[in-house]
């Protein structure tokens, strides 16, 4: 980075952090409930967690705000260090509050975050982003700091002190169903998105081969995006059980009109766009003059696809699979309106019971797995593509 750009005031940060100051004061940090069906009782940033936590947030902030001004040539090393630990110890703000307004002798009784905390919690990671983009940090590092600050909040959640956490409590009350629910979840994304890009990979190569099936090809998968995907998990339901009805060895095999089986397919079928469209344009934009080089060096044709297109077109394939991969983990919450299970299930068990940290439990681990994979794609494709010292 050039030390004129680092000594330039940055202008992203002080609004975010003026937007966080303001916000942090004016909305709930918390929530104190009789228990679960009981409205409960907002508390602001003063009343939640006193004077003390109060400045502190307070002090952080403007300490973000001004060293985001200063003409420093370390302020992003130290914008990253103070917003880093910031974002790493949030859930103490949670275990101040439940420990000074939590009534004693009250089972029942939780707290809950408040819209302030939320706001919070947005803002600040977004002046993360600006602050990493600005030092332009090497993917490990980034992957780094989200298991230091992930791994942070799973350890302080843990803790006696949040116990009384509405969000913890409905974990603790069905840990075995929530395992389960993590695992068909993944189960049914990653599986939708590994059938998905063999597929894509066959239908790019005979789009290759024969150019007369391309127009016919894109036009199929993308009019399979256009369905609702309400609509595909339901249009499943019907042929599916009269198939099984048929053929009643695959009712042992779960295949049925509802639960895994439609989820599986109407996954695939959204899942198949994005990675025919990246895989056919990567390997049709490598430029034949590289081509042609290959073979007056020799190179066959298996080998110069192999050799010379595949991994100079692999960073734009992984990038299909990052779209893909976000999108299936999402949907997949949405397959539990037809029994396939996943994080759904709590959604609209939540919804159903007007009990929104159940909502949450669904939701939030949902987002994590969206977020811990586009990190991990986007690294891996940054690692592949050619550098002057590779290519």
């Amino acid at each position: 980075m050039a030390i004129t750009e680092t000594l330039r005031p940055n202008r992203v940060i002080p609004v975010l952090g003026v937007l966080a100051l303001a916000l942090v004061w004016l909305l709930d940090l918390g929530t104190i409930q009789p228990n679960r069906i009981v409205p409960g009782t907002g508390h602001g940033l003063l009343s939640a967690v006193g004077w003390t936590g109060a400045g502190l947030v307070t002090g952080i902030l403007l300490a973000t705000i001004v060293l985001s001004t200063l003409p420093l040539r370390r302020r992003y090393e130290l914008l990253l260090g103070l917003i880093g630990l910031s974002l790493a110890t949030m859930p103490l703000l949670l275990d101040m509050f439940a420990a000074l307004h939590l009534p004693e002798g009250s089972p029942y009784a939780r707290s809950s975050v408040g819209a302030g905390f939320w706001s919070l919690l947005f803002l600040l990671s977004l002046m993360l982003i600006e602050t990493l983009g600005r030092l332009e940090a090497r993917r490990w590092l980034q992957l780094i700091l989200l298991v230091f600050i992930g791994g942070s909040w799973i350890v302080l959640l843990r803790g006696e002190g949040l116990e009384s956490l509405s969000l913890v409590r409905e974990f603790n009350a069905r840990p075995d169903k929530f395992q389960q629910a993590l695992w068909t979840h993944l189960a049914l994304a990653l599986g939708a998105v590994a059938i998905s890009a063999g597929l894509a990979f066959a239908l790019a190569l005979k789009m290759i081969r024969s150019p007369a099936w391309q127009r016919p090809l894109l036009g199929a998968v993308s009019f399979l995006q256009t369905i609702p995907s309400l609509a595909v998990f339901g249009l499943l339901i019907a042929p599916l059980s009269a198939l099984s009805s048929a053929l009643p060895f695959l009712q042992d095999l779960g295949i049925r009109g509802i639960g895994w089986a439609p989820a599986l397919l109407a996954l695939i079928a959204y899942s198949l766009l994005p990675m025919v469209r990246n895989t056919f344009v990567a390997l049709t934009e490598v430029p034949e003059s590289l081509a042609d080089a290959a073979r007056g060096m020799g190179m066959n044709e298996h080998q110069v696809f192999y050799q010379l297109k595949l991994p100079l077109a692999l960073p734009v394939m992984i990038e299909g699979v990052r779209i893909t991969t976000i999108q299936a983990i999402g949907l997949t919450a949405v397959a539990a309106l037809i029994g396939a299970g996943g994080f759904g299930g709590f959604i609209f068990q939540g919804l159903g019971q007007a009990a929104m940290d159940l909502v949450l439990l669904g939701a939030l681990p949902t987002i994590a797995l969206a977020l811990l994979a586009d990190a991990l794609l986007t690294m891996l494709a940054a690692s592949l593509k050619p550098t002057p010292a590779t290519a």
